[in-house]
């Protein structure tokens, strides 16, 4: 299994977030965050803002299915412009379901 962590702009989000859930992928975490890359702010007229806002996407999803979750999130988050955000992808070693204690997905 992979966790699938995609900083992405809060404009993009739904539009992501409802293609995962159309293409079966229904469980997601997101998360409002503020942070910066490569860009490093941005400055509107006098005044640079540091910290831009972001919203993380968490998703687990079976080894096999995480090219197609990249490919999703990144035709529905790409705008073309610096800030359009960053997939990470970590192997998960184990899920275990708080209420059941079942484990797996």
């Amino acid at each position: 299994m992979k966790m699938i962590k995609a900083v992405l702009r809060p404009d993009n989000i739904d539009a992501v977030a409802d293609c995962l859930a159309e293409a079966g992928f229904v469980s997601a975490t997101k998360i409002n965050a503020f942070g910066r890359g490569k860009q490093k702010g941005i400055t509107v007229g006098t005044i640079h803002y540091d910290e831009l806002p972001k919203t993380i996407l968490l998703i687990v999803v079976e080894d096999r299915q995480v090219d197609s979750v990249l490919k999703t999130i990144r035709e529905n988050a790409y705008t073309g412009n610096f800030g359009d955000g960053k997939i990470f992808v970590s192997p998960v070693e184990r899920v275990v379901t708080v209420r059941t204690g079942a484990e797996g997905l």
